[in-house]
């Protein structure tokens, strides 16, 4: 009885040890895929890029924590940690475009790496992130760039 339930542990144990990728044809064949026909700059914009009636149509995710989610984020985000995109990509339609963000873009950008190779074409990193969109003037930025001259 011992010895199998030692069996069993150690059989569970070497299902839970990582698989080094570069030890597994179908993950480099993917990432070779991925990064051979990847267009510079396809996977990320620019917040200017996006005018400010336009976003309504945007699938806005907030990848960072709860915690940060809960402080501040982009009017109509939906949270979805950066960590957890691939596990609630059902979450994250295909129909229209996806824009992540994070703090500075470095995560969010993780998450859409790993959705672009799931076959997510149509998300992307907003660049410099939550922190970027503020400083550019988030909301209000686009507001003033529509308003005539002299007003």
């Amino acid at each position: 009885m011992k010895q199998s339930l030692l069996g069993v542990f150690v059989s569970l144990a070497l299902l839970a040890t990582p698989v080094r990728a570069e030890e597994n044809p179908v993950i480099v064949d993917a990432l070779s895929g991925y990064m051979d026909f990847a267009e510079y700059g396809s996977s990320l914009i620019w917040p200017e890029q996006i005018p400010k009636e336009d976003w309504s149509k945007v699938f806005i995710v907030d990848a960072r924590d709860a915690a940060q989610y809960e402080k501040e984020h982009i009017p109509g985000a939906v949270n979805i940690d950066w960590r957890q995109a691939v596990a609630r990509r059902a979450e994250i339609p295909r129909d229209r475009m996806v824009v992540m963000y994070c703090n500075s873009g470095s995560l969010s950008a993780q998450a859409v790496f790993a959705l672009r190779l799931l076959g997510y074409d149509n998300v992307k990193v907003l660049q410099d992130g939550i922190e970027g969109w503020k400083k550019k003037g988030g909301f209000d930025a686009y507001a003033r760039a529509s308003q005539p001259a002299g007003h």
